[in-house]
């Protein structure tokens, strides 16, 4: 596998690497409501969202992680067009295993539900299996329902729970719950998420 990092662009959403000139966009997005980060190990509400996005930078730079700016496209994705509403991110990535995590995902509350989440998440993957990947991976924390049950409705495989995995901000324990797609699940799985792009149209 040999990831490469580029804009990525669906009619419902654009990801952008990472840039400095992302930055006040990405904290008018995540400051808008900070409860949307209570299931992020990084502790947003207290440190603020500059302190998580120089940390990604930092990441980005050492080729660790791969941060993206999720840009609406989409009248219907919450704010307006052309407007910065999340990141997502591939993590973890191993070429020598051919196997990438995509995580650190969220949006503001107005584009959750809407056709943002389904594109991106259609374009990280076909990217990474256009590079070679033979498996991509998700989690979130156990307790997050909203995001466990956004993963199974994208098509994902759900693949168990495992305990005391990381801390939470708060120092208790997080079991994170684990997902997955690996190549042979590729076509059937692109077929669902752009019939379900194309019923939001």
């Amino acid at each position: 596998m040999q990831l490469s990092v580029t804009t990525l662009t669906h009619a419902a959403g654009t990801l952008e690497p990472f840039e400095e000139r992302h930055r006040d966009g990405l904290i008018a997005a995540a400051h808008a409501d900070v409860g949307i980060f209570r299931h992020m190990p990084f502790p947003v509400a207290r440190d603020g969202y500059g302190a998580w996005f120089d940390w990604l930078r930092a990441e980005q730079d050492a080729g660790r992680w791969a941060p993206f700016a999720v840009i609406n496209t989409f009248p219907a994705g919450g704010e307006g067009v052309g407007a910065i509403v999340g990141q997502s991110c591939y993590i973890n990535i191993r070429p020598e295993l051919a196997c990438v995590e995509i995580g650190g995902t969220w949006y503001r509350r107005e584009a959750q539900g809407t056709a943002v989440n389904p594109a991106a998440k259609l374009l990280l993957l076909g990217h990474a299996f256009a590079c070679g990947a033979e498996r991509v991976e998700f989690k979130t924390d156990a307790l997050n329902m909203h995001s466990r049950n956004a993963m199974l409705k994208l098509g994902l495989t759900f693949e168990g729970v495992m305990r005391h995995q990381a801390r939470r901000p708060d120092g208790s324990w997080r079991d994170n719950a684990w997902f997955s797609a690996i190549r042979e699940d590729w076509p059937a799985l692109r077929d669902r998420i752009e019939a379900r792009l194309a019923r939001s149209d």
